[in-house]
C-alpha cells in the first residue's frame, strides 16, 4: 500500500490438514495474509511455500483450484439453490452436490421449500436468510474438495442461532482439510491447532488457546475483552423484558 508495510516478517507454519486461527485487531493484516496465500497479492520481500513449492512458481489457476475460500458473503445468483453450489464445480455430480449439502445444513432449510434445492434463491440470495446464504457458500466451497479451506470472518452479522449452526458445519467441514481461520470471536476458534495471533502486520504470540491464556500478553486481553463484551449485551438483552 504505497510505502506502508501491512505485514512485516510474518513467519509461521501450517501442518497438513491443521486448523490454524489468526487472530487480532481490525486493521492487524490477518486478510492480507489469505491475500498472499491465494496470489491476489505478492510479497515484496520472502516467500510462501505449499508442500515445500514456492507459489510464485505455481500457475495462479492451479494454485487457486486447491483453495476454497469463504469470506462474511460470498455473491450468490438469481438461480436455484443447487445451481449456486455447482457453480463451485461446473462438473459436479448431484450425489458430490448432496454430501456438500449434508454437510453444509443447506438440507436442514431446503427440504421445507416447495421446490426444496430447485427453489431460487433470488436476486443476491434475497429468498434467503444471511445464516441460509452462508450455508449455500460453505456448500458451494465444500463440493470443490480443495485440500485448503480458507476462512475470512465466515460468521459476521450473523444471529447466534446461525452462528451455532455454521460453526457446526464448519467442523465437519475442514476435517481432513488444512484450514485458515480468521475470526473476530475467540469462542470460534479456541481449539485450533494452532493460534497465531497478529499485531500491527507482525506476528506477536504462537501456541494453543489455552498457553495463551496462560501467558497474559494481547490473546489474553482480546479474550476478557470478548468476554465482558459478552456479559453486556446478555445484561441489555435481559433489560428488554
Amino acid at each position: 500500500k504505497g510505502n506502508k508495510k501491512i505485514l512485516d516478517d510474518i513467519t509461521f507454519s501450517i501442518g497438513s490438514s491443521q486448523l490454524v486461527a489468526l487472530v487480532g485487531k481490525s486493521g492487524a493484516g490477518k486478510s492480507s495474509i489469505l491475500k498472499l496465500i491465494t496470489g491476489i497479492l505478492s510479497p515484496t520481500n520472502g516467500r510462501i511455500f505449499i508442500d515445500g513449492v514456492d507459489i510464485s512458481y505455481i500457475d495462479p489457476n492451479e494454485l487457486r483450484s486447491n483453495i476454497s475460500i469463504i469470506i462474511q458473503e460470498n455473491q450468490l445468483f438469481d438461480e436455484t439453490i443447487y445451481e449456486n453450489i455447482k457453480i463451485g464445480k461446473l462438473d459436479a455430480t448431484k450425489a458430490e452436490i448432496l454430501n456438500a449439502c449434508d454437510i453444509s445444513y443447506v438440507k436442514e432449510f431446503s427440504d421445507n421449500m416447495p421446490k426444496k434445492l430447485y427453489t431460487k434463491v433470488g436476486p443476491r440470495g434475497s429468498n434467503l436468510s444471511g445464516g441460509q446464504r452462508q450455508r449455500v457458500n460453505i456448500a458451494r466451497a465444500l463440493v470443490r474438495n480443495c485440500p485448503i479451506l480458507l476462512l475470512d470472518e465466515p460468521t459476521t452479522a450473523l444471529d447466534s442461532k446461525s452462528e451455532e449452526l455454521l460453526q457446526k458445519a464448519f467442523k465437519k467441514a475442514t476435517l481432513n482439510k488444512t484450514t485458515i481461520y480468521i475470526s473476530h470471536k475467540i469462542s470460534n476458534i479456541k481449539n485450533a491447532n494452532k493460534i497465531v495471533v497478529i499485531d500491527k502486520g507482525k506476528v506477536v504470540e504462537e501456541g494453543i488457546h489455552k498457553n495463551l491464556i496462560n501467558n497474559k500478553k494481547l490473546y489474553y486481553d482480546l479474550y476478557n475483552l470478548q468476554q465482558i463484551e459478552g456479559k453486556v449485551n446478555w445484561i441489555l438483552k435481559e433489560d428488554n423484558f
